[in-house]
Formats: C-alpha cells, structure tokens, sequence
C-alpha cells in the first residue's frame, strides 16, 4: 500500500483524556452501528457523527476519513479478543496443557463471537482496511502469550514452544473464520468450540509425549 495510504488510515491524533477517549469510543462503536445498519458503501463520516452524538467537526479531529474509521474499528475489536487472549495466558500459568488449552480456545472464541454480527462485518470488509497488516500485528502478541503460558506447565509443550503456540494460533484462526463465513455462526458455535478443544487437547498430548520420548 503506497505510504500516502496508509497516513490516510491512521488517526489525527489519539484521545489523552477521559472526555476525549469517551468521545473515540462513542465515534467508534456509533461506526459499528452503521456499518450494520445501512453498510459500508453507504456508511458516511456524517451518519456516524450523527449516530455517536458528535459533531463531524469533533469525528474529523481523530479519524480523517471513513476508511481510518472503519480501521479504527477493526483494530479495536482485534485488540480487545487480544486482551481476552493474553488475560487468559496469564491466569492459566502453571496449569496443565489440557488447562490452558481448554480456556485458551474458550476465551478466544468468546471474545470473538461476542457480538456475531460486527464480527462478520468487519470480517467482511478487512480486505480493504489493510487487515492483514493488523491481524500479523496482532498474531506477534498472542504467540507471545500463548508460549509464555505453555513454557510455565509442568508438562513439556513440545520442543518449540514457539512453533506448537503458533500452530494452536492456526487452529484457532481457522474455526474462527469458519464461523465467520457461515449463514449461522451462533449454531455452529458449541459443535465447533467442543470439536477445536478436543484438537488442541490431543495435539498438546502428542507433542508433549513426543517431547518426552526425544529427551
């Protein structure tokens, strides 16, 4: 993406201030309220202005455009099943694989389906918002969670903890997009999550059994 882009995309400046933060998270979830209602064609910085309570002026202040709006949101919503991610990590230290795997995908799954719909949207419209560019930031922070919880087990994780975090990652990302691309991800949601846990389950089993016989 030419670098005049991506400037295009970031925020004027960021909120430092209670008043100020409260005014980007109203801007920000009145976006996900329009992206559902009328869609992102039709989505305008002055329907979201209007939504979240706002004048266009105060919008213009943080968000220069609809697309730096729309990527906002994205971001937002990546850094918040990110958070889930990380807490989970850290409250499952010193727990056994079959632990941390089982409130791993629980909490990841959770945090993504929370709200289905802005979910889908936004999937849906990531292409475009330079996506993939925030899904690999964000994919460097949960791999670095994820092994710094496998690593405190008393079981070993395998022989790289890097390498078995980064393929629960994929197993993850490819149920979640699963459901995301599915006519009705709310009933296929309990199927799905029973069937990845007992994935990662038996994975870490084997790669923690192949970890013992190499040593």
């Amino acid at each position: 993406m030419p670098q005049s882009s991506q400037v295009l995309l970031q925020p004027r400046k960021l909120p430092v201030q209670a008043r100020s933060t409260a005014s980007v998270d109203a801007i920000l979830e009145a976006t996900i309220q329009v992206l559902l209602g009328v869609g992102k064609e039709r989505l305008t910085t002055t329907r979201v202005a209007m939504r979240a309570g706002v004048s266009v002026g105060t919008l213009y202040q943080y968000f220069p455009n609809k697309s730096s709006l729309l990527q906002a949101a994205l971001r937002r919503h990546m850094d918040e099943v990110m958070e889930a991610v990380e807490r989970v990590c850290i409250e499952q230290k010193g727990n056994t694989l079959q632990q941390m795997a089982t409130a791993l995908v629980t909490a990841f799954l959770t945090a993504k389906m929370r709200d289905a719909k802005a979910s889908i949207a936004l999937y849906s419209i990531s292409s475009g918002l330079d996506g993939a560019k925030i899904v690999q930031q964000v994919g460097v922070r949960c791999n670095k969670a994820i092994v710094g919880m496998l690593t405190t087990s008393c079981e070993p994780p395998g022989k790289d903890p890097q390498l078995v975090a980064s393929m629960l990652q994929g197993a993850m990302a490819g149920v979640s997009r699963r459901l995301l691309e599915s006519d009705a991800p709310e009933k296929q949601f309990d199927a799905l999550h029973q069937e990845l846990v007992f994935l990662v389950c038996a994975y870490l089993e084997a790669s923690s059994a192949r970890s013992s016989v190499l040593r």
